[in-house]
């Protein structure tokens, strides 16, 4: 039994045209999943699944809006349809208003909770029915360090982080019985166009940190390739709600 073989696997990733999530589309499609690549930015998706394609891998773009539950429904169904299962979600969607908490309005609250948390409610909910009649699934949900830390910009930003592991532990007690397992990964300091408007908006960013950071670099979108495997195929089958940090030892680092 290849531990790390997702052949004849289909998985589903929300934000999957870009960044981390198109760094874990890579590594499913290589193992050899098919991969629906969910995104609102038509042109980027299309450009995501031309690269999977060219591994080898069977892509489709799905657009969709999967901030509620609604547009979670619509996604599930449109990917069942176009590749005829569900095995595996990553929950990757999301995105950031950066502003004090004095300054942050209630309807931007409301968006980046939709965007961050409520998204991974919903489409793992639209998912669940697929993933029990299969008789199993993996579900991988994209934290941060800021789950961990806070930041005087971040106060949304962190409050969805930490929910979202919360989710994954809730999730993943509710649904071992179905054979669904369910985990959290907490990127560090990753080179996406998110945190390079970061480093536009924080002066003294990028070097503080490559000062706390003891592999003394950023990350890239393909570092989490591997994690992607492991989570999604058979190695991890007795792991289940936890959080892992993807961030060279920032998060440990003294």
């Amino acid at each position: 039994m290849d531990l790390f073989d997702l052949g004849g696997k289909v998985a589903v990733v929300t934000g999957g045209n870009g960044g981390i999530g198109l760094g874990m589309a890579r590594g499913l499609a290589r193992a050899g999943a098919a991969v629906a690549v969910v995104g609102r930015n038509q042109a980027k998706s299309a450009a995501a699944v031309a690269e999977l394609q060219g591994l080898g891998a069977k892509a489709v773009a799905i657009a969709a809006d999967v901030s509620n539950g609604t547009g979670a429904a619509a996604m599930v169904d449109a990917v069942v349809a176009a590749l005829g299962r569900i095995d595996i979600l990553v929950n990757n969607a999301g995105t950031n208003i950066r502003k004090r908490p004095e300054e942050l309005s209630e309807d931007e609250w409301h968006t980046v909770v939709n965007a961050n948390l409520t998204s991974a409610f919903v489409c793992s909910k639209a998912c669940y029915p697929h993933m029990k009649k299969a008789g199993a699934g993996k579900i991988l949900n994209n934290g941060s360090m800021m789950s961990i830390f806070g930041a005087p910009w971040s106060p949304v930003y962190a409050a969805t982080k930490g929910g979202m592991v919360q989710l994954t532990k809730s999730l993943a007690t509710a649904w071992a019985r179905d054979n669904i397992q369910v985990n959290c990964f907490l990127p560090g300091w990753i080179d996406t166009d998110l945190t390079q408007g970061a480093r536009q908006q924080i002066p003294g960013l990028h070097e503080k940190v490559l000062d706390r950071t003891p592999a003394a670099r950023w990350g890239v979108p393909d570092d989490f390739q591997g994690l992607a495997v492991f989570l999604a195929g058979r190695g991890s089958d007795f792991v289940t709600g936890t959080a892992i940090p993807v961030d060279g030892g920032y998060s440990v680092m003294g």
